[in-house]
Parts: C-alpha cells; sequence; structure tokens
C-alpha cells in the first residue's frame, strides 16, 4: 500500500515537471521575441531616424488597441464585482505621478524646457522608463497566463503562447522604437526591452507557485497595465507625433496609426478565445 502511494507522489511530481518544463520553454520562446526589435539594428542611424516617426505611430496605436481590446475586456471578464475601470484610471493616476517625478528628478535644476527631444541632461525621455514599466506588467501578465493555460490543458497552453506570440511581435517593434526615439542607444534598447520581456518568465514562475492568488489579482494587474498604457500613449506618444506637421509625413502617421490598431485588433479577434 506504501509503495502505491509512494509510485502515485511520484508520477504527480514528474508530471508537475513535466508541466513546469512545458511553461519554461513557451514563455522563453515568447521572451526571445523581444529580439525583433534587432532587425531594425539592419539599418542605418539615419534610416532609423527617417523610420523612428512612423514607428512610433504603429506603437502609439498598438498600444491604445491593446487596453482597449485585449487587456481592458479581459480584466472585465473575469473582475465579477471588482470595479475594473477604477484601476484603469489608477494605472493613468500612478504613471502621470511617476513620469512627474521621473522629469522633475531630471530638470529641478530648470535645464530641462517642454517636452523636446534631448531635453534633460541624460538625453532620454522619461517615457522611456514608463514603456519599460508597462510593458513590463503586460508581459509578467503574459507568462501568468500561459502558466495558468499550462496547468488547465496542454493543447490549450500551446495555442495560448502561439496567440501570446503573435500579439507580442507588433508590440515589440513598437515599443524598440519607443526606447529609441525617447533617446537610449540601440544596444540599450535593445537590452532593456530583453529585461522586460523576461518579466514573463517571472508571471509564470510566480503563477505556478501561486495560481489561486495570483488568478485572483489578475484583473485588476490587467486593468492597472492598461491604464499604463493608455497614458503612455495618449498623454506621450500621440503629442510627440503632432511636433511634425507636414502633411504627407502626418497622413504617413495616420497610416502605421491606423495599421497598428488592425494588427492588434486581428490578433484579438483571430486568437481571443485562446489568449483568455
Amino acid at each position: 500500500m506504501f509503495l502505491k502511494r509512494k509510485e502515485v507522489v511520484c508520477r504527480r511530481k514528474r508530471g508537475h515537471m513535466a508541466e513546469l518544463l512545458n511553461i519554461l520553454v513557451a514563455v522563453l520562446v515568447v521572451s526571445m521575441i523581444s529580439f525583433v526589435g534587432a532587425l531594425i539594428l539592419f539599418f542605418n542611424v539615419k534610416r532609423i531616424e527617417k523610420r523612428l516617426f512612423p514607428l512610433v505611430s504603429f506603437a502609439a496605436g498598438a498600444m491604445i488597441a491593446v487596453a482597449l481590446l485585449d487587456l481592458i475586456p479581459e480584466a472585465a471578464e473575469h473582475a465579477g464585482d471588482i470595479p475594473i475601470f477604477m484601476y484603469v484610471l489608477g494605472g493613468v493616476i500612478i504613471f502621470f505621478i511617476v513620469e512627474k517625478l521621473l522629469y522633475w528628478y531630471h530638470c529641478h535644476d530648470g535645464m530641462c524646457e517642454g517636452h523636446h527631444h534631448g531635453a534633460h541632461p541624460a538625453g532620454i525621455k522619461p517615457f522611456a522608463y514608463l514603456n519599460l514599466v508597462g510593458d513590463g506588467i503586460h508581459n509578467l501578465l503574459d507568462g501568468a497566463i500561459v502558466a495558468i493555460s499550462f496547468m488547465v490543458d496542454t493543447g490549450l497552453g500551446i495555442a495560448t503562447t502561439i496567440a501570446v506570440i503573435f500579439h507580442e511581435i507588433p508590440q515589440e517593434i513598437g515599443d524598440f522604437s519607443v526606447l529609441i526615439y525617447s533617446g537610449l542607444t540601440r544596444a540599450k534598447a535593445l537590452f532593456y526591452n530583453f529585461l522586460s520581456a523576461l518579466m514573463a518568465l517571472v508571471g509564470a514562475l510566480l503563477a505556478f507557485s501561486f495560481t489561486e492568488m495570483f488568478e485572483a489579482a489578475e484583473p485588476m494587474m490587467l486593468a492597472f497595465a492598461a491604464g499604463g498604457f493608455l497614458y503612455i500613449s495618449l498623454a506621450d506618444l500621440i503629442p510627440e507625433l503632432h511636433h511634425d506637421q507636414q502633411f504627407p509625413k502626418s497622413m504617413l502617421q495616420l497610416v502605421w496609426f491606423g495599421i497598428g490598431v488592425l494588427i492588434i485588433y486581428v490578433i484579438s479577434v483571430q486568437f481571443g478565445v485562446a489568449h483568455g
């Protein structure tokens, strides 16, 4: 009898280890998607500068779409009686306060004037840090969603991983271009973007270890991340695009903005069930 119980325990442990291995492999694949930004490194600096505004437009559209079509609906679906939009508003307010503190920290000596490129001593715009925070939270949640899906069913886990990968490709391209535009070097932008992507691994391990607790907090975290994404896109990225008032470039920005929204919309429709 004792041997049978011991055998059952060993099988369960092997099952948990196989489950954890599947989760880790899937999440590491998702994290590596951040290197899609490396594609931009094939262009020289002048070409990158010419493409920054279209890519920032793309990022603005993608971020708004992710917040409104993905994060908020996902949060609302599992919210119950939780006031989701209070957490969205909380995300906007917290990101506003953090950005104000970052500007104060860099500009309290009077060297900064307005919201212009290279305005503060470090040459890096504060929304670079906000973008990393928002993306880190989003990646943490993606990792948790992948882990929970694998714990339910391996097939669902694979489908969810595919959905997250297709979801991450346009977003990571946009995030990388935002970091470059904010003043980071290409190497640092790629490095920080990859560190942010590794938050998916943290989220997966947390979800695997504390499943019930993480599931309870997921709607609030999704809503908070949505508020952060809305703040970055509406308060930082779109105002930057208004600096270029030439009609052809403005139309190009509008097109790229629409492409960002459309791609996220298509992914949400095609993979919405799996991602949920």
